[in-house]
């Protein structure tokens, strides 16, 4: 109930209908639960257009939803290439959409369902930057740093990529950094190993690729930076200093386990970079002054979400998403539910 000159006032929510999903394959089964639980709980269905190089993840993902007793068809697979998803889209039955990958791929569902009139959410891109302050402890700061780089072989949207130091703690942090990374031994993940191969020998050449463009505009690479001679997609642990703007390893996104490092004379300049970027999905402060951290990540840096001495995570109960040309709109927490229900007001007088 809202207090108003009603007799009676309050709030519905109302689910949209049938949700249009478009989602990645690096986490092929959690990006597709994270958006349709609360998407089902508050009522919709899910059409769902998976990566197409993950089919029998998504058929299994419609399998556990019937196994765990919804009607059928409230979660459907569909099993077609990307470019018959613009149709679908502009399709009446189609309420709504959700994505989960890559910027022209956000920017091309957004366009078709803005000319259509569909609530979207988008969740793209970034280039996260993590912030290490001149008190930060620096041997839990590389610990979190080289975790969150590798992870996935460092396909993942909220992966540590730009790793922003201030001088004062840079020659130390770098070093431990580096000897983080390059112990992290490579193999077959189906062995006890921290770093597999990429997804795809496409995905590693153009990761590659950035890495040679930001060495030939004077970055410094420390570690790695070489394909090796073995079967899969591997690329190794890769460490680069001396990074600028200009340089793939500031401005874009680097989708492997490649680490960016950047000095900066102190807080205000480390916080001005970390900002300066299109992307703003997650971001990270290591300080031992947990107000100061605090601060920064409430007010100063520009993202979707900003964790202190930790990487950065999604977790069920918080709501996660990004701004900026990392998208919109938020998946999880019942900022998640609500986001396709139409929240609709009921007055009685």
């Amino acid at each position: 109930m809202v207090d108003s000159d009603a007799s009676k006032s309050y709030i519905s929510y109302q689910p949209l209908g049938v949700v249009l999903a478009v989602m990645p394959w690096n986490y092929p089964l959690w990006q597709v639960f994270r958006f349709a639980a609360p998407a089902l709980m508050a009522g919709n269905t899910v059409l769902l257009k998976h990566a197409s190089n993950v089919p029998g993840s998504a058929l299994e993902i419609e399998k556990i939803f019937l196994d765990a007793g919804f009607p059928k068809y409230s979660f459907s697979t569909l099993l077609i290439p990307s470019d018959a998803v613009n149709d679908i889209l502009k399709n009446n039955i189609v309420k709504a959409a959700t994505l989960t990958g890559s910027g022209p791929a956000g920017q091309a569902v957004a366009s078709t369902a803005g000319e259509n009139i569909k609530k979207t959410v988008l969740e793209l891109g970034g280039s996260d930057p993590y912030l290490i302050l001149a008190d930060a402890d620096l041997d839990h700061a590389a610990e979190q740093c080289a975790t969150s780089r590798l992870l996935n072989a460092g396909q993942s949207c909220i992966g540590a990529k730009r790793f922003i130091v201030v001088e004062k703690v840079y020659d130390s942090f770098l070093q431990k950094f580096k000897d983080k990374l390059s112990s992290a031994m490579m193999g077959d993940p189906m062995q006890a190993v921290v770093l597999g191969p990429m997804a795809r020998h496409d995905l590693r050449d153009e990761v590659h690729q950035q890495v040679v463009d930001s060495v030939s505009k004077g970055a410094k690479l420390l570690l790695g930076g070489t394909i090796p001679d073995s079967d899969g997609a591997y690329y190794p642990p890769t460490l680069l200093t001396n990074v600028s703007q200009g340089m793939p390893a500031y401005d874009d996104e680097i989708f492997g386990p490649v680490a960016s490092v950047i000095k900066v004379k102190d807080e205000k300049e480390a916080i001005r970079v970390a900002n300066d970027t299109e992307f703003g999905l997650g971001s990270c402060v290591f300080t031992q002054d947990i107000e100061r951290g605090e601060r920064i990540a409430r007010e100063e840096i520009e993202a979707g979400c900003c964790f202190v001495n930790h990487f950065v995570k999604s977790d069920p109960r918080l709501p996660f998403g990004g701004i900026k040309t990392s998208g919109y709109g938020r998946e999880l927490s019942y900022y998640g539910i609500r986001e396709f229900v139409n929240i609709k007001t009921v007055y009685v007088k």
